[in-house]
C-alpha cells in the first residue's frame, strides 16, 4: 500500500470510529437493523387513520403513576391526536422529579429529543436520551445522566419499555425527523395532571413543582398542540415569549413576557375551575380522614372499656369463687374428752 493511499485508509478509518463513538454516544448517525426497521403496517395504517403521516410531528407523553407512554401525532389540521400508548415495564424511584445524580429517580418535566439523543447502538436494544438534565433542571444545580427511554424491560433510573414497544417508539422518532421535524417534544409527569389526583397529594413538598408543569398540561389539552416552553424565575413559562423572541435567563426574574390573550383568558378559566374542584377534593379527603379518625379513637375506646369490664367481672368472679368453692371456714369449737368418765348404759327398749 502506497504512502497516499494509506493516509486515506487511515483517515477513513477514524472517520469510522468516530461515528461509532459518536452513536454509542447517542448520536443519530449511521444505524442497524434495529433502527432502519419499517413501521409496521398497523402503525402506518393507524397514522392514516388520525389523519397524519410517519413524517409529521410527533410528541411523547409519560404518567409515572399509570404507567404508560403516550405517542401524539399531528393530523393535517395541526392538531395532535392520541396515535398509540405504550405500557412502561418499569421506572426508577417515587414521584416527583430527579434530583442529583445516583439518586435513581426517575425525572419528570418538559423536555425536547433531537437525533443527537437518539442511540441505535444501545446496549438496551434501542434507547433515546431524555435530555436530563434540562434548563429548568439545570437552574437548581441537579444533576444526572444517561436518563434514558430504553427496552430490556428494567430500569435504573430510567423508563424501561419492552423491545418491541421502543423498537416501534424508535421508528417513529425517526420518521418525524425525517420528515423535518427538529425535535420531539417530551413531557414526563407524576400523573394525569387533574385537581382531584393533586389533590390526593396536596401535603406533598412536589406541589408547586407539579402545578407549575400543569401549566403546560393544561395549555396542551385546550389546544392539543405541544407548548413551546422556556424557564425563567426558576419556573417554567409555556407559550410565552421574552423581548425580542430572544431566549430567557433561567434564574433571573421573569421580564414581560408576550403571550396569545385567547389562550390566557382560557388558560385562566380552566386554572379556576380546576382550582375549585380541587379545593373541594381536598375538604372532601380531609373530612374522610378525620372520619376515618373519629372512628377508630371510638372503637378505640369502645375496646378499652370492654376491656375494662372484662377485667371488673373477672376480679369479681374470682372473689365470688374463691369464697364459696375454696375460701377458709371458720372451725367448729369441740368438747373436750374426760378420759375418766364414764358412759352410763342405754336402757334397751322392749316392745
Amino acid at each position: 500500500m502506497t504512502g497516499p493511499i494509506r493516509k486515506i485508509a487511515a483517515a477513513l478509518l477514524l472517520l469510522g470510529v468516530v461515528m461509532t463513538l459518536s452513536a454509542c454516544g447517542g448520536g443519530f448517525i449511521g444505524g442497524n437493523a434495529k433502527a432502519n426497521k419499517p413501521l409496521s403496517q398497523a402503525l402506518v395504517s393507524r397514522i392514516a387513520a388520525i389523519g397524519s403521516t410517519p413524517g409529521a410531528g410527533m410528541m411523547v407523553r409519560i404518567f409515572k403513576q399509570d404507567s404508560q407512554l403516550e405517542i401524539w401525532k399531528q393530523s393535517s389540521s395541526g392538531d395532535y391526536k392520541l396515535l398509540t400508548t405504550y405500557k412502561i415495564c418499569a421506572w426508577s424511584g417515587d414521584l416527583g422529579p430527579k434530583v442529583k445524580e445516583g439518586d435513581r429517580q426517575a425525572p419528570e418535566g418538559f423536555y425536547n429529543i433531537t437525533p443527537a439523543l437518539m442511540n441505535p447502538n444501545s446496549g438496551y436494544y434501542l434507547s433515546f436520551n431524555t435530555g436530563y438534565p434540562n434548563k429548568f433542571d439545570r437552574s437548581y444545580g441537579r444533576t444526572g445522566s444517561n436518563l434514558m427511554v430504553h427496552g430490556d424491560c428494567s430500569s435504573a433510573g430510567c423508563y424501561a419499555m419492552t423491545d418491541e414497544s421502543i423498537a416501534d417508539i424508535y421508528a417513529l422518532a425517526r420518521e418525524s425527523f425525517r420528515g423535518g421535524n427538529k425535535s420531539v417534544q417530551l413531557e414526563i409527569y407524576p400523573f394525569r395532571m387533574t385537581p382531584e389526583n393533586l389533590a390526593k397529594v396536596s401535603t406533598s413538598p412536589n406541589m408547586a413543582f407539579w402545578k407549575n408543569i400543569k401549566q403546560g398540561y393544561d395549555q396542551f389539552e385546550l389546544t392539543h398542540r405541544p407548548p413551546t416552553w422556556d424557564v425563567c424565575n426558576r419556573q417554567y413559562v409555556f407559550n410565552a415569549n421574552g423581548p425580542g423572541g430572544s431566549p430567557l435567563d433561567p434564574t433571573s426574574v421573569c421580564p414581560p413576557l408576550t403571550r396569545d390573550p385567547s389562550l390566557v383568558a382560557a388558560l385562566e378559566a380552566k386554572q379556576a375551575s380546576d382550582e375549585l374542584a380541587y379545593n373541594n377534593t381536598v375538604a372532601s379527603i380531609t373530612q374522610k380522614q378525620q372520619a376515618t379518625a373519629d372512628a377508630a379513637a371510638r372503637q378505640e375506646a369502645a375496646d378499652a372499656s370492654a376491656k375494662a369490664r372484662g377485667q371488673a367481672l373477672g376480679s369479681f368472679f374470682n372473689n365470688l369463687g374463691g369464697g364459696i368453692f375454696g375460701g377458709k371456714t371458720q372451725p367448729v369449737a369441740s368438747t373436750p374428752t374426760d378420759p375418766t368418765a364414764v358412759t352410763a348404759p342405754v336402757p334397751e327398749t322392749r316392745g
